[in-house]
């Protein structure tokens, strides 16, 4: 019988280049289309691992953890300052889905600072912020605001001690006034005191305290005051 010989069947051969331009592990610099470039780990044909891009356009650069071609893990990212040129780090600490999440430390370009926790890319659980004009936030945030409790220090060294709701005084609270020797202390509802005692705090003490001491009221019922307080209070959440 005849012999019949049949070709070996092959795979076209763009599969074979594919094959080889599927990176994965240790890498050296590998350039986009863009211009953006990326040096380090990948895994199925992904950032994954450890690694730095550097983006055209911008400038930035990113090192750190990377997980399936998103950051994720703990990385630093850096800016160039538009009048040095030379990199300025923006933020330090851990990333999740390619955002900030977990704890981290951010630099803005006016000088202000925050470190705490993150979550989606904002500000939100526990963190302290130092404003430009020397004012200090410590305490809970939601969403990129002060919400929930936390203490604001004043460059003159009065003190906000108290409940937040969207990045303003809301419900009780005590404002300290080292200064004077006095303490305020009441309910407040949008940044606003609503309610509360004005009363001397260590008044001999201070600094350049009131030319008389303020007089002791006595109420006749201090229930009934509070329930009046506490009333407003609910009144202005609805």
């Amino acid at each position: 019988m005849p012999v019949i010989k049949h070709p070996k069947i092959r795979d076209p051969l763009f599969h074979e280049w594919d094959r080889k331009a599927q990176k994965c592990g240790l890498r050296h610099t590998v350039y986009a289309v863009n211009g953006d470039q990326y040096n380090g780990e990948w895994q199925n044909n992904l950032k994954h691992g450890k690694g730095t891009q550097i983006w055209k356009n911008t400038g930035a650069i990113y090192s750190g953890d990377w997980k399936f071609g998103k950051r994720d893990g703990y990385g630093s990212y850096s800016v160039p300052d538009p009048v040095t040129k030379e990199c300025r780090k923006m933020y330090t600490g851990w990333w999740q889905n390619d955002q900030r999440g977990g704890r981290g430390m951010y630099f803005y370009s006016n000088g202000e600072q925050y470190d705490g926790e993150w979550r989606k890319g904002l500000r939100s659980g526990w963190g302290k912020m130092r404003y430009k004009d020397g004012s200090v936030y410590e305490g809970q945030w939601l969403k990129d605001k002060p919400n929930g409790q936390g203490v604001l220090q004043l460059p003159n060294g009065n003190r906000y001690e108290g409940g937040w709701k969207e990045g303003k005084k809301h419900g009780p609270g005590k404002y300290f006034y080292p200064n004077k020797g006095q303490l305020l202390e009441g309910t407040w509802v949008a940044d606003i005191p609503k309610c509360g005692a004005l009363v001397d705090l260590e008044r001999d003490n201070a600094a350049a305290p009131t030319e008389f001491p303020l007089p002791e009221i006595e109420l006749h019922d201090p229930a009934a005051v509070l329930a009046e307080a506490r009333a407003m209070f609910d009144d202005s959440k609805n």
